[in-house]
């Protein structure tokens, strides 16, 4: 007779399940490169779609063949800078110093939040340096007042050349195209959907019970044993799901364009309206619904083979 297996209900990949305080992502680790340049953008989820490409992978199996993929279409209105904010590394990592805000500031940052506008001195000592940037929904089809406000990291050798590199951007806007380029890859945060309070089939995958088991059979067999006398953290359970701050590695910019006339529908998006701003077409799905804030960055770890599409066709109609 065979060793009798079962494998574990659910992923323990993710744990604690915990839902997102916030709507999109800050972002904690940047990668390190010598360039100056911005490391990250914001931008909105218009929906899903598909687009015939032809593929100009080096050695692939559909080379020089039209094929059709996936694409995501995200809206990316230009970026405000808010502030120069400065950090001191401390024993238990990096503390803020000072900040520097912009002089130019909207005034629909106070909906977001409230803040004394002082600008102080540019510290003699700093261990890092970032950008504070904030988000014009109102520029876009999101029925949002609200601004997002955000960390942005920079690139560089030394830490004089990204302060020089930085002070540039507290008196223009950020568009897409100054940090992103066509065919390049992308780690994508965003906050997937919420799907409210579901029992442990739909949450966890466990199988039905037998009908001879008892009345319920949409649930576990047992919580646990009765020693020791409490509930795993392991054991299933019901619960909330959904709404959680997911990170894609290594997906691939098809698309940089700003020219709207080409993406947008006679009708617009379906649940989402016309598009008034920069757009991006991303290959594959992203997590999140739409119309919710996606943060883009530059991918921490590349993988060496990248694919090369030429977009010869675009299928407008949003999949709902």
């Amino acid at each position: 007779m065979s060793k009798w297996h079962h494998p574990r209900r659910g992923s323990l990949q993710v744990w604690p399940r915990k839902r997102s305080q916030k709507p999109y992502s800050r972002i904690h680790n940047w990668v390190k490169k010598e360039e100056l340049k911005l490391l990250g953008f914001i931008g909105y989820k218009v929906g899903m779609s598909h687009a015939m490409v032809k593929d100009n992978t080096p050695n692939s199996i559909t080379k020089n063949q039209i094929i059709s993929i996936p694409i995501t279409i995200l809206e990316c209105p230009p970026l405000k800078a808010l502030s120069l904010r400065f950090y001191k590394q401390n024993f238990d990592g990096l503390k803020v110093l000072s900040e520097v805000f912009s002089k130019n500031i909207d005034k629909e940052l106070k909906r977001k939040t409230k803040f004394s506008k002082k600008t102080t001195e540019i510290p003699s000592e700093f261990d890092d340096v970032k950008l504070v940037v904030y988000t014009k929904p109102s520029l876009t089809s999101v029925e949002r007042k609200k601004p997002e406000v955000l960390e942005i990291a920079a690139g560089g050798k030394t830490l004089k050349e990204k302060l020089e590199f930085l002070k540039q951007f507290l008196d223009k806007e950020i568009k897409i195209s100054d940090v992103f380029k066509n065919n390049q890859l992308i780690d994508v945060h965003g906050v997937t959907k919420g799907k409210g309070f579901q029992g442990t089939i739909k949450r966890f995958g466990v199988k039905r019970l037998s009908h001879k088991s008892k009345k319920k059979v949409r649930g576990i067999g047992t919580p646990g044993p009765w020693n020791p006398s409490k509930v795993r953290y392991s054991v299933p359970n019901t619960g909330k799901m959904g709404y959680h701050k997911r990170t894609e590695y290594n997906k691939l910019i098809l698309k940089i364009n700003n020219n709207v006339k080409e993406v947008n529908p006679v009708s617009g998006f379906l649940k989402y309206g016309l598009i008034k701003n920069d757009y991006i077409f991303v290959k594959g799905s992203l997590p999140g619904v739409r119309k919710r804030p996606i943060v883009l960055t530059e991918a921490i770890r590349p993988r060496k083979r990248t694919e090369l599409f030429e977009i010869t066709n675009v299928n407008l109609k949003v999949k709902e």
